[in-house]
């Protein structure tokens, strides 16, 4: 059930790990993107660090329900939990590319929040 969770964490630190290495590249610049403050550079810098913490999120989901035998919470939740994985990160980079996307931020939040009520519901439920 959780493998799902399990491969997602693990797929975003990767990802966390080989964004900040080539954002990293460029850092030392101090106006890139627009410099230190800009909008396009905290939103790369909140991208690469989303691929982390919704990694731990996926952790934690998975780790709940296999080692605290927590009930597992219905499937659609699992996997919206693991589609944040790329939804929040990509769609950092998508609005410090234009910031019109920035409107689609509550996908990766909604999917956020579906994995997060469906365990806490199955827990409260049983």
């Amino acid at each position: 059930m959780n493998t799902i969770n399990e491969f997602a964490a693990w797929f975003g630190i990767l990802a966390g790990v080989l964004s900040g290495a080539v954002a990293g590249l460029q850092f030392k610049e101090e106006h890139w993107l627009g410099g230190y403050s800009s909008w396009r550079r905290r939103l790369m810098r909140l991208g690469n660090i989303s691929f982390f913490g919704i990694a731990f999120l996926n952790i934690a989901f998975a780790l709940t329900v296999r080692a605290l035998h927590w009930p597992a919470p219905p499937r659609a939740c699992a996997i919206a939990l693991a589609a944040a994985i790329v939804l929040m990160p990509g769609i950092c980079f998508l609005s410090a590319w234009r910031k019109p996307f920035r409107h689609l931020f509550v996908l990766p939040v909604g999917c956020v929040l579906a994995g997060v009520i469906g365990l806490l519901w199955r827990r409260v439920m049983s």
